[in-house]
């Protein structure tokens, strides 16, 4: 037996016992839940199992931790073994690919048609196509991850942009006056930058620019994988703007200095390397705990802003790429029915919304509704945290949209990331190495779709 199978074999076993089962005392049904939070998070996960196990007679989920890499391998060791989970928590790009390779058992096998047309009305788009694959839902999206552009008003007004303090930067052109006037190009090392694009977000800024990455349910391979889109390059011939106007080699050297702040350090707020600066929804939780910090400490600190990305003329308002979290049912599970139950109620689905608006709030996440949003619950927490609120919003747009699926969407954004890394740290042509990304795309989603 090769290492890494015999280690997977070994989580497998070990995640299995579970510590002490309650079974002897409990004859409801047991669901097995598989997720992979710990930290500060766990809390959050265990109380929405104690609220759901409270709330009805008939299933009792047990939650199953499986930190750490290789989730994959032990969900395909555990179907092949024929023992998977009922139901598990996941946030990579898989949901295609998995259901392209049969892994994956389609919501509507255990939900009522009914349902499935009410769900699909309930969710926010991003929502519905994170969950889908050609027509079909596969997944349950619990909570949205979307991108937004954070700025330091304080900066800002300091260098004079006071106008752009007030409401963050509207357009593109507004965008690249505040790099400009932060730090004008020349000198030395960069110490500081007003805004800098991170390779990563050219999955953000083709969708603002007006690009499309590609049509899933397009007829033809070639169609269905999109990067090379003329919107797409305008996006990253922008963003290499930056790299000529600073220097590839000093870009790369200013980014990776991100690596060596301590802990989970928002660089925003470490020692002002950024004036702007785009990132998710859970950098909110670290504003505030640094606000708390300083006021414990007697500092001031600095005042924040969240604004949509903006785009350039003919651009696309209140857009950017989005993913999230989203429940997922093994192929060969148990208990799909217990886990289409408890789905429900952790993303509040039909009628679980005020349960479902306390745990966005506990845990600091988007949900997948605005039924949810609009529970008193979550109203409170949105006005304990005013920023994360243009968060909410953005998630409701429908130019939020995820990477396409495609049984090789991780392959598909690992191209396109790699395409914008060359561009901006190397030198490389945009539209060349879109070209190339593209190609070996295409290339894999033929392969994929032939197996």
């Amino acid at each position: 037996m090769k290492p890494l199978v015999a280690v997977a074999m070994l989580c497998l076993l070990t995640a299995s016992c579970g510590g002490p089962s309650t079974a002897a005392q409990d004859e409801r049904t047991e669901v097995v839940f598989w997720h992979f939070w710990g930290g500060r998070d766990l809390p959050v996960v265990e109380d929405v199992i104690r609220r759901f196990n409270a709330s009805q007679d008939k299933y009792r989920v047990r939650g199953v931790a499986m930190p750490g890499a290789n989730l994959d391998l032990k969900l395909f060791l555990a179907i092949a073994g024929g023992d998977p989970p009922d139901v598990m928590n996941h946030d990579d790009q898989v949901v295609a690919d998995w259901a392209h390779r049969g892994a994956l058992t389609p919501l509507d096998a255990f939900a009522r048609p009914d349902e499935i047309e009410r769900l699909e009305e309930w969710l926010y788009p991003a929502a519905r196509r994170l969950g889908s694959y050609e027509g079909r839902m596969y997944a349950l999206v619990n909570g949205l991850d979307v991108r937004a552009l954070y700025y330091n008003k304080t900066a800002l007004r300091e260098a004079g942009l006071d106008a752009i303090a007030e409401r963050g930067p509207q357009t593109l052109e507004e965008l690249d006056q505040i790099a400009q006037t932060l730090s004008p190009p020349g000198g030395e090392a960069l110490r500081r930058v007003g805004y800098l694009p991170d390779p990563r977000r050219l999955w953000a800024w083709g969708v603002v620019f007006g690009g499309g990455f590609g049509d899933p349910k397009a007829s033809e391979p070639a169609d269905r994988v999109a990067c090379d889109s003329p919107g797409v390059l305008a996006a990253l011939r922008w963003m290499s703007g930056y790299a000529e106007r600073y220097g590839p080699d000093r870009l790369a050297a200013f980014r990776s200095g991100d690596q060596a702040l301590t802990g989970a350090s928002f660089p925003l707020v470490a020692d002002r390397r950024y004036v702007a600066l785009m990132d998710g929804q859970w950098r909110v939780r670290d504003l505030a705990e640094a606000a708390e910090a300083a006021e414990q400490d007697g500092r001031s600190i600095d005042e924040y802003g969240v604004c949509p990305l903006p785009p350039p003329p003919g651009g696309l308002a209140e857009a950017g790429w989005a993913n999230g979290n989203y429940f997922i049912v093994p192929r060969g599970a148990k208990q799909p029915e217990g886990a289409w139950e408890f789905m429900k109620f952790w993303s509040g689905f039909d009628g679980a919304e005020a349960d479902a608006a306390a745990t966005a709030a506990a845990g600091g996440w988007i949900p997948a509704s605005e039924r949810v949003v609009h529970e008193p619950a979550f109203e409170g927490f949105l006005e304990r945290r005013p920023l994360f609120r243009r968060f909410v919003e953005l998630a409701a747009s429908p130019n939020q949209r995820p990477t396409p699926a495609l049984p090789v969407a991780s392959t598909y954004y690992r191209e396109v990331v790699a395409a914008a890394q060359d561009v901006l740290y190397r030198g490389a042509d945009p539209e060349e190495r879109l070209s190339q990304a593209a190609e070996r795309t295409r290339a894999r989603l033929q392969e994929a779709l032939v197996d």
